[in-house]
């Protein structure tokens, strides 16, 4: 459900909504979403001084309850 949610608000921020995913695993702190965007909307999703990428923390951990999750925003260029 998390990872749906997250997939929802960043396709709403970036210009090429079809090449966003959200993969969703366990670790041993909790969950891990990892976001992968097109190179040319990473900018956007990190957004200035890493704002956007914070926000979008603050909304998916208000989700998560009590559950703990990380969101990760991956750099496919690497």
């Amino acid at each position: 459900m998390l990872d749906s949610a997250l997939a929802h608000l960043v396709k709403g921020i970036v210009e090429n909504p079809g090449d966003v995913t959200v993969t969703a695993s366990s670790s041993g702190r909790g969950q891990v979403l990892e976001v992968r965007v097109n190179p040319e909307d990473l900018g956007r999703v990190i957004g200035r001084s890493g704002r956007t990428a914070r926000s979008l923390r603050t909304v998916i951990g208000a989700l998560a309850g009590d559950r703990t999750v990380r969101v990760d925003v991956v750099d496919t260029d690497e």
